[in-house]
């Protein structure tokens, strides 16, 4: 028979409401300001840099609560750091201050080829971070913890921090995890990378990879969809494909969203900014396509700007990008942040 009333379709899930909590390692950076190579270079810019700080920032911009959680040297440039990543609203007060460990540095060196990153980061105030940090508050009452592939390869203690978080099956855990697989190849000299990234990022509920970083750790000839029978337990895995596009696996299938064109400065920090905008369409309650698109004007932010956190679109530029139709979102020329 026909004519009757559709089958209600079942919620996608969704994070429960509530705090999300980055944990992670940001250090103070130093780039040429304007962003030529490093030996031409007449002044050096001081920010600060970090995956899971760049998304706790970029989720304080869109009006999610959130914290994050790590440690810093007892020195100026930890105390730079702090009161960075708490411009913009990020909870940072959980944020441990090692008397015997400094805060990490990175320097980067733009090219032509684009721009190389140099860490000074050994023996680290966060290096040092351990399962213990799970034990308190704010981890405790997350409703969603957001991890990168980078801490697992900073250290042994590290290591453990991630694999704990993963530990349990997702219905067991007290929080949902969010993994972006973040592959920095210089910091797994041992070969361990591929394994190991596939069975954190397998075991998480929300996971982001560059279809690039996937093909470079799990095999050169690689689609999106390869991607998906790889890591087949995430709730949701998102596979960015650079200026392509990017696809949202869930449990109502692949939802794809191309890339908008974009003038790019630089393209340090775009992945994070596009996690902050996925996840914080997610705590919107988006629909997948809404939260991917969301994850694209959030990455346009970053594209847009030297350092790795720019200015989002005003509140009206923004909900008029997200209500495009799907033509003209494909067919828009760029997505630029405000002036």
């Amino acid at each position: 028979m026909t004519g009757g009333p559709a089958a209600p379709k079942t919620a996608p899930w969704r994070p429960a409401p509530g705090p999300v909590v980055c944990i992670g390692e940001t250090m103070a950076a130093l780039a040429p300001d304007p962003p030529n190579p490093l030996a031409t270079a007449a002044q050096l810019r001081l920010s600060v840099a970090g995956a899971e700080s760049n998304v706790a920032m970029y989720l304080a911009d869109h009006g999610v609560e959130v914290a994050w959680l790590s440690a810093l040297g007892d020195d100026p440039l930890g105390d730079r750091v702090r009161a960075a990543v708490a411009a913009p609203g990020v909870d940072v007060s959980h944020v441990r201050t090692d008397p015997d460990r400094p805060t990490g540095l990175l320097v980067k060196d733009p090219g032509p080829a684009g721009t190389r990153v140099h860490y000074y980061r050994r023996g680290s105030a966060a290096s040092a971070l351990g399962p213990d940090l799970l034990d308190g508050p704010p981890a405790r009452t997350a409703s969603l913890l957001h991890l990168t592939g980078i801490t697992p390869a900073l250290s042994e203690s590290c290591r453990r921090l991630v694999t704990r978080a993963l530990a349990a099956e997702p219905a067991a855990r007290p929080y949902a995890v969010s993994f972006d697989v973040n592959h920095r190849a210089a910091l797994w000299p041992d070969g361990t990378a591929p394994a190991t990234l596939r069975e954190l990022a397998d075991r998480a509920d929300i996971v982001f990879v560059g279809l690039d970083e996937a093909q470079a750790l799990w095999g050169a000839q690689l689609s999106a969809q390869d991607v998906r029978a790889w890591l087949p337990r995430p709730r949701i895995l998102v596979v960015k494909d650079g200026a392509n596009d990017a696809t949202a696996f869930t449990d109502e299938g692949a939802v794809t969203v191309p890339t908008p064109r974009v003038a790019v400065v630089e393209a340090v920090g775009a992945g994070d900014a596009f996690a902050a905008g996925f996840l914080a369409g997610l705590v919107r309650r988006a629909t997948t396509a809404g939260a991917l698109r969301l994850g694209h004007i959030t990455a346009a932010s970053a594209l847009q700007v030297t350092g790795d956190h720019g200015p989002l679109p005003d509140p009206r530029e923004l909900e008029a990008l997200l209500a495009l139709s799907p033509r003209a979102w494909a067919e828009r020329a760029a997505v630029a942040p405000s002036a």
